[in-house]
């Protein structure tokens, strides 16, 4: 069963989380942060951080970029749930491809494994992530050839839709976009919830 939390700002949809997923108390985190890691701005990754352990969850960091594959396997595996965080869509996706962690994913997320994708986090889970390079750098993944995502889901999430610095940015890709792709914007202050294939969308008001 395939359980899936997208959004743009975890820490703003913790409310909506804890109703999505409320057995929480001691459940380990496998924490990617690889997205982040080639980016000046980056406050996102401690805020989501410290909203995983204010809910009383376990985060073990786990940067892909520089792990072996033995030990990005060996996370994957033990810990109860998966969170990739925000910053450059096309260096996670490169270092994912990279090391083989976008096939352990899959496997994991194909177990019921609940996975939480937070802004890059969330835009990897399309079929395909060029619609976003108005948005991240592709300069960033120099090595990466093919902008074929994990295909978890058959659309294409937009994060941060009308919230600044991205209201131009975002409004842009739909105007690009949206006759070619199904496009499912959210603001920071919503998410969208995969179980198996029933997607819901929920915002907080």
């Amino acid at each position: 069963m395939k359980n899936l939390f997208l959004t743009s700002s975890f820490k703003d949809v913790v409310p909506l989380f804890t109703e999505f997923e409320s057995n929480l108390q001691g459940k380990t985190v496998s924490f990617i942060p690889t997205a982040s890691t080639v980016e000046e701005v980056v406050f996102y990754v401690e805020a989501g951080k410290k909203a995983l352990k204010d809910l009383g969850l376990i985060v073990e960091e786990l940067d892909v970029a520089t792990e072996t594959l033995g030990e990005i396997t060996a996370t994957l595996k033990k810990n109860d749930f998966i969170y990739v965080t925000g910053g450059n869509t096309f260096f996670l996706l490169q270092e994912l491809k990279r090391t083989g962690a976008d096939k352990l994913l899959l496997e994991e997320i194909a177990k019921g494994k609940l996975y939480i994708g937070e802004s890059a986090g969330a835009v990897i889970t399309s079929p395909n992530i060029s619609y976003i390079q108005s948005m991240d750098s592709v300069k960033k993944a120099t090595n990466l050839t093919n902008y074929d995502a994990l295909n978890l889901v058959n659309f294409y999430t937009l994060p941060h839709y009308n919230n600044a610095p991205f209201k131009k940015i975002t409004q842009q890709i739909i105007a690009d976009y949206t006759d070619d792709l199904k496009i499912f914007p959210i603001s920071n202050c919503e998410a969208i919830v995969v179980q198996d294939n029933v997607v819901t969308s929920k915002g907080i008001l």
